[in-house]
């Protein structure tokens, strides 16, 4: 790792900060743990980190509240710990702009998986835009995706998208018209080198959804296998 990078844990159990930092620490990350997310978010608005860990039931506002406040200011990574295996709360925690969402009790070393699968693809965003001189614009219908200003407009008008958002929504965009399975998704827009159980990229897309809805573009869904973006109306 070129430079350490600094993970900020909030989470009200402090064998479970002092577990999470163990793992973290001993793969050559900064740690900073905090019992509420409240603290965290007070930390993160003086100096930011490169990825955030945060607990949903805490003292004070709840992880979602601090998810929300920190997407008003910053794309930086999220991933969320909950001891409730709720379909609602795992929609709600990525509808919020999360970019994972791990139910309690977990493997510390599938977390430590998670937090490197998401750096290896900053990285390797980074070093592709870097050796990429203006890629040409990527057009589906009326959406359009600028890489070099990693923005994305839809019938003219700026799409808000978080860092994971984006990411699938190229994937889907430069294979657009062709049919992506669930795992190529996991491996090229996450990371994951393995199969790893995660409903990460079917609410991604019902996020992305949302916001394409009556845009023009769907996110059509391609039983048993995956997704496909097409034009609305066309083949591609």
């Amino acid at each position: 790792m070129s430079e350490k990078k600094q993970i900020y844990v909030a989470d009200d159990d402090p064998h479970i900060r002092q577990i999470i930092r163990a793992f973290l620490e001993s793969d050559g990350y900064g740690v900073e743990e905090f019992p509420n997310g409240d603290l965290l978010l007070e930390r993160f608005l003086c100096q930011e980190c490169d990825l955030v860990i945060l607990d949903v039931m805490m003292p004070g506002s709840s992880g979602f509240d601090i998810c929300t406040e920190l997407r008003k200011v910053s794309a930086v990574p999220i991933i969320m710990l909950t001891a409730r295996d709720s379909e609602a709360d795992y929609v709600m925690g990525l509808g919020l702009g999360s970019d994972d969402y791990i139910t309690k009790p977990f493997s510390a070393m599938s977390l430590l998986m998670r937090v490197r699968a998401i750096f290896r693809r900053i990285e390797f965003e980074s070093r592709k835009h870097a050796l990429s001189a203006s890629p040409a614009p990527l057009t589906v219908g009326e959406l359009t995706l600028n890489e070099a200003g990693r923005r994305v407009l839809c019938q003219g008008t700026p799409l808000p998208l978080s860092p994971t958002e984006y990411e699938l929504l190229k994937y889907l965009m430069v294979r657009a018209g062709q049919a992506v399975s669930r795992e190529e998704l996991l491996k090229q827009v996450w990371g994951f080198d393995t199969a790893v159980e995660t409903r990460a990229t079917d609410d991604t897309v019902r996020r992305l959804r949302q916001k394409l809805d009556g845009r023009g573009v769907a996110i059509e869904a391609v039983w048993g296998y995956g997704f496909l973006l097409k034009a609305a109306g066309g083949d591609a």
